[in-house]
């Protein structure tokens, strides 16, 4: 079928609009090569139990960029500029048919597996939790259900079980069940609230390895600690990262903009810095920031969350290649 081919050259859903702090425009997956890193916007909703409108959080999240041309944004704590230091470059979106989310997932794992072919890392905008399957999936394809582990932040586990149809609460335990994810290789951390996460879902992927840190762990050991424990065991189980961030795993005070939000979350400094040190400190294959939705979006607080967070993986990305390369 056609709508399930990958169309890099087709405009994105939501309308053209900037690239993420206006990099290149690159549409053509053969001129990938020499990125270090691509950005891909995944407008899907239409695996959302809630509130529908993540569609439109790639635009959101790349509109809220308060700085304008050129891609300079020097970070002034880690005194380095990811766009100086790495090659970023915008990818557009998938996701021609947006209201089909075989199509979506198909075009996306299609876009990933260029920007992985190319040698490059995938900055994912969702878009809803489900868009994180496509890319686990051609993770796996690339380096083996072994070769990487996930640090998962949010409010949910999005592991439900006895539901066969993929949606923005299981793309995990899709993923596990399809041989793309070990259980053991997905740490999860800031669960809270009273649905869908159940204690019989935690027994069972407790069972398995599964590491889910609920929020109140978080508030009794703080935030840097569990960093601490998630980098070390991440480091511990495979050479590489990748790292999901739904935009619920912060307070409803700092994120309203969401399908799904949940009170007594992260404030958007701890976020900031504990996505930073992740990304500064392990060998990311690809990370994502997921589920904001600007429907909902009082003066497009939650957007600009999610793009200073982008911002901040990218510059622990940059500070761990200047360190390295500064032996």
């Amino acid at each position: 079928m056609t709508d399930q081919l990958y169309r890099p050259d087709q405009l994105p859903f939501a309308g053209p609009g900037p690239t993420f702090a206006y990099t290149p425009l690159v549409l053509d997956p053969g001129k990938l090569g020499g990125a270090d890193v691509v950005v891909i916007g995944a407008p899907c909703d239409v695996a959302t139990s809630y509130r529908p409108g993540t569609r439109f959080g790639p635009r959101a999240i790349r509109d809220a960029d308060i700085v304008g041309p050129p891609a300079m944004r020097p970070h002034p704590g880690r005194r380095v500029d990811p766009f100086q230091v790495l090659n970023i470059v915008d990818h557009g979106d998938v996701g021609t048919f947006p209201g089909r989310i075989e199509s979506i997932h198909a075009q996306l794992r299609a876009a990933v597996a260029a920007t992985l072919a190319a040698g490059a890392v995938p900055a994912v905008l969702g878009g809803d939790h489900s868009i994180s399957l496509p890319v686990l999936e051609a993770l796996a394809e690339r380096h083996g259900a072994d070769g990487y582990v996930v640090i998962h932040l949010d409010a949910h586990a999005d592991v439900e079980l006895g539901i066969d149809e993929v949606d923005h609460g299981n793309p995990f335990s899709q993923a596990i069940q399809r041989g793309a994810l070990l259980p053991h290789h997905h740490l999860v951390a800031g669960v809270r609230g009273y649905w869908p996460t159940t204690s019989e879902e935690m027994d069972h992927w407790g069972e398995r390895g599964m590491r889910i840190v609920l929020m109140e762990e978080i508030a009794e050991r703080g935030p840097a600690a569990v960093a601490d424990e998630l980098i070390a065991t991440a480091a511990e189980l495979a050479p590489r990262t990748y790292l999901t961030i739904d935009i619920d795993v912060l307070d409803p005070a700092f994120a309203p903009g969401t399908g799904t939000p949940e009170a007594g979350g992260l404030t958007s400094r701890e976020l900031l810095t504990v996505a930073g040190r992740m990304a500064a400190e392990l060998d990311l294959c690809g990370f994502d920031v997921v589920e904001v939705n600007p429907m909902v979006d009082p003066a497009g607080i939650t957007a600009l969350a999610a793009h200073a967070t982008v911002l901040e993986v990218l510059a622990g990305m940059a500070a761990r290649r200047a360190r390295r390369a500064g032996g």
